[in-house]
């Protein structure tokens, strides 16, 4: 992605106060807790969307050989999408995809 900025950090998620581990493999993106997010970039990893509010995970889409979880902001009401991460809670993700 061209405008992609790294940044696989450490946070307290803001949804559920669990404390959320590097992904050590790409850049953490989502609580794989609950699957919350947060609306904190414009392109992914720069951190400089003012909304700031949180994104309810809301349905699954098929990504090439994965999914996408859909997100929707509770503040501004755009629509996001991040890649599953293999530490996931299935459990959600397969709660995700009945909705679909």
């Amino acid at each position: 992605m061209k405008n992609f900025v790294m940044k696989d950090e450490t946070f307290i998620c803001e949804n559920c106060g669990q404390k959320v581990p590097k992904l050590n493999y790409s850049a953490r993106d989502h609580c794989p807790y609950c699957l919350y997010s947060k609306h904190v970039d414009i392109n992914p990893g720069d951190r400089q969307n003012l909304c700031q509010g949180l994104l309810k995970p809301i349905s699954l889409e098929k990504f090439k050989d994965t999914f996408k979880i859909i997100y929707q902001c509770e503040k501004c009401h755009q629509f996001h999408k991040n890649i599953i991460a293999t530490d996931d809670d299935m459990n959600l993700i397969i709660q995700l995809s009945v909705k679909n």
